[in-house]
């Protein structure tokens, strides 16, 4: 699962292309207004509710689609755990939780509560992160821990929670200064999806709060068929590996009905191996055919 690029990875290496191809096709049409949501007036004045399904094919500035790209590039290991056939059909499953809820939550809850004062929705897909990075979160252990702190103890004196401190029962006075954050290897996988949340806040905080929302009630069976659904096999390329898994069988059953005999090499070397081995032998342990011979039993037509 640490294996560099996409090896693997089918689908993320889709979104990855999909996330670049698209904001560039949106900023050659000029299409990129058309792309986020304000509920007004959008929705309640010009009627467009067709901005509830597409808000989320591509970002809108070159700053969130570099923070998408890293993301889902990061996310990859999610599809190498599951497989790609389970990872593109929790896309699937969660995309109507993903799309539908954040539009309707600012229209029918965040706006009226704040007096139309929260009013935008950002473009992007933020909510699919999010819903991924919640099983990141869950699914991916840490390799490794490391403590910052804001100075370096010195040797003769042990730090602030080591056990020879408390084993010693001396209590020293400790500020803020002489406290220490604990980080893991997986810390810095999080700081570029925190970019995207408060991008564009507080709208697009709200769409990353509901992917992680959305990510963990998938992982927890909440979400209606979500975890049973599976798309058909071919959409991820299965269909093609079972061709060749069924080649493999038909060769491996071809050679049970032909006995021990087949299957064996063919060219220069046939003849130690195949029927002419009995020969071979009673030519003696020491002997060894030459070039020539070699060539000449190869035109010759013996095995």
């Amino acid at each position: 699962m640490i294996t560099s690029g996409f090896t693997n990875a089918p689908v993320s290496r889709f979104l990855v292309f999909s996330t670049v191809i698209g904001s560039v096709i949106a900023s050659l049409t000029d299409t990129r207004y058309l792309l986020h949501i304000q509920v007004v007036p959008h929705l309640w004045n010009y009627g467009q509710f067709w901005r509830l399904l597409t808000w989320q094919i591509c970002y809108t500035n070159s700053t969130e689609v570099l923070f998408a790209v890293l993301a889902f590039y990061n996310l990859r290991v999610i599809e190498r755990l599951w497989g790609s056939r389970k990872f593109a059909s929790f896309i699937f499953s969660t995309l109507p939780y993903t799309t539908l809820l954040p539009p309707l939550l600012l229209t029918f809850v965040l706006r009226p509560l704040t007096f139309g004062r929260i009013n935008h929705l950002p473009a992007g897909p933020t909510p699919l992160i999010f819903a991924l990075l919640a099983n990141y979160y869950a699914a991916i252990p840490y390799t490794y821990k490391y403590r910052v702190a804001p100075y370096a103890p010195s040797p003769s004196q042990p730090a602030p929670n080591s056990p020879e401190r408390n084993l010693s029962g001396s209590q020293t006075p400790t500020s803020i200064w002489a406290k220490s954050i604990t980080f893991t290897s997986k810390t810095t996988s999080y700081l570029v999806p925190l970019q995207l949340a408060l991008s564009q806040f507080p709208g697009s905080f709200l769409a990353a709060a509901v992917g992680w929302a959305v990510g963990t009630a998938y992982r927890r069976d909440v979400l209606p068929y979500a975890s049973s659904y599976r798309i058909p096999g071919w959409m991820v390329g299965e269909e093609k590996k079972r061709e060749f898994e069924g080649l493999r069988a038909r060769l491996d059953a071809e050679r049970e009905r032909d006995g021990p005999g087949a299957g064996l090499a063919t060219g220069i070397l046939a003849g130690e191996t195949g029927n002419n081995a009995g020969e071979t032998r009673q030519r003696g342990a020491g002997a060894r055919r030459t070039l020539g011979e070699m060539v000449a039993e190869q035109f010759r037509g013996r095995a």
